[in-house]
């Protein structure tokens, strides 16, 4: 882990690419106290250990399937596609039999993908592990700070330009969305956890990738009050349906999402699993010798 200095952080983005209807603005300054947070995401080894350990079941496997993205889906779990369907975004599957281990549904494996992130992973799920670990899942706060590595008002966590000089710095779509990523950054699907450039404080794929849960439940305008709740170690909403997740993946296009920015926040429900969504921890540093 590493540790994330406590001080006084800008978060927030109110520039040209912002989804305003997410509740990415305003800029704002907020106070948090240092914390330890994951270099990487949870990856499929760490997760197989947790198994092991405790015989978990996620909440895929219980329920029997899962989300996959349609260019994704194995020739061999095609018969295993089911009718259900996300509003609005056609190109996700209902696939019967897919889950952490199965990524892709029937014949797919995570043999060689060790160092990949977990996908399918309920926010309920990524909860579960957490504890396990004697971590916890990071507020949405604490995940943008961490994020911006100790740039203030960058885009991306390495500065303003997605691809400086021609280089890529994290893992999304490029191409034509949703039918053909052409890979210009070296993965089509999920990256090992270590790919990239870390940013300055250390930490690997903070944006692209997979997405990324947080603690909070979500609110498009909980944040925009200036009061010590959401100023001094926001913690978030009492109470919401959804939860936040962060940081785009690697299905993320200029054209579609464009959430692959340090600021860029969405959400999904708590029993949600996606072939796209994973986790990290933090930890309270008063908690370190405990790791």
């Amino acid at each position: 882990m590493a540790l994330i200095p406590g001080g006084l952080y800008e978060i927030g983005y109110e520039g040209s690419q912002a989804h305003i209807a997410d509740g990415e603005g305003p800029v704002r300054q907020i106070e948090i106290n240092a914390f330890l947070m994951d270099r990487f995401c949870v990856t499929n080894q760490d997760f197989a250990v947790f198994v092991a350990a405790t015989g978990y079941k996620t909440e895929a496997e219980r329920l029997g399937w899962s989300f996959v993205f349609h260019t994704d889906v194995r020739p061999s779990a095609r018969r295993d596609v089911l009718s259900a369907r996300l509003p609005g975004a056609p190109w996700w599957r209902a696939v019967r039999g897919a889950f952490w281990r199965r990524p892709e549904g029937r014949g797919s494996h995570i043999t060689g993908r060790e160092r990949r992130p977990v996908v399918h992973v309920s926010w309920n799920d990524a909860q579960a592990y957490a504890v396990w670990k004697g971590k916890r899942l990071p507020t949405e706060s604490e995940w943008e700070a961490a994020a911006r590595g100790g740039l203030s008002g960058a885009i991306y966590p390495w500065g303003d330009e997605l691809t400086p000089n021609g280089h890529h710095r994290s893992n999304t779509w490029q191409g034509i969305f949703p039918d053909a990523d052409v890979a210009e950054d070296g993965y089509a699907g999920t990256a090992p956890v270590d790919a990239f450039e870390p940013n300055g404080y250390g930490l690997f794929n903070m944006t692209g990738n997979v997405w990324e849960w947080c603690s909070d439940f979500w609110s498009a305008n909980w944040h925009m009050a200036a009061t010590d709740a959401t100023r001094k170690n926001p913690q978030g909403p009492n109470d919401g349906i959804d939860h936040v997740i962060r940081g785009g993946s690697y299905l993320c296009h200029a054209s579609y999402c464009n959430r692959y920015r340090v600021a860029a926040r969405t959400r999904t429900g708590a029993d949600s699993s996606l072939c796209h969504l994973g986790f990290r921890c933090a930890a309270d540093v008063a908690n370190a010798h405990e790791i």
